[in-house]
């Protein structure tokens, strides 16, 4: 079996519309894939109850119990490890990953970033777009490697920056999109395994 970790820090819509396709489509029967676990660095996180309601091992590691980042990701990667993962997905897993980390998941971590990357990596993408006069905007699903936000383009899709957006009127076109791409990203993934 394909064990799919999914990283999680808030609501997990990104996790959820994976798992739901994930189940729509029938990746265990046709892949030999299914999401194993969802882990999360903030106990509170709303996703992890969405994810238990499906049966979905969860575990959380609150990473402000660790004295370093390295300590926290080292914790991270024994916790992933135990579920066996073909591949780690960040879905608004909202930590900066050390290199040691990176490297151990190399070819099966990826994570998707609300811009078209190479532009707006880090945060405050939308009104970055917006300040730019960018007359579009949109979602990658990339490879994370050790720089942030600049691994491998696996999959994009663009949106339109309209005359009278706010940051979060784009925000919500934009993850409209995100729901698209990432499980049809994860999909491809899966199957080249």
């Amino acid at each position: 079996m394909k064990n799919i970790v999914i990283l999680i820090s808030g609501g997990g819509s990104n996790m959820s519309t994976i798992v739901r396709t994930a189940q729509q489509e029938h990746w265990e029967q046709r892949y030999g894939a299914r999401v194993a676990a969802v882990i999360s660095n903030k106990p509170d996180a709303a996703g992890l109850v969405f994810a238990r309601e499906q049966g979905i091992a969860t575990e959380v590691l609150d990473h402000k119990a660790f004295a370093s980042r390295e300590a926290f990701d080292a914790e991270l990667a024994a916790t992933i490890d135990r579920h066996q993962p073909a591949l780690v997905v960040l879905a608004g897993f909202m930590r900066i990953l050390t290199p040691a980390f990176v490297a151990h998941y190399a070819g099966r971590l990826i994570n998707i970033h609300p811009s078209l990357l190479p532009a707006f990596t880090g945060l405050h993408t939308h009104q970055r777009a917006i300040d730019a006069g960018c007359k579009f905007a949109g979602v990658t699903v990339h490879q994370v490697t050790a720089e942030l936000d600049v691994g491998p383009i696996l999959d994009q899709a663009v949106v339109p920056v309209l005359p009278d957006d706010t940051a979060e009127t784009l925000a919500a076109r934009v993850l409209t999109q995100e729901h698209v791409i990432y499980p049809r990203a994860v999909r491809a993934l899966i199957q080249t395994l």
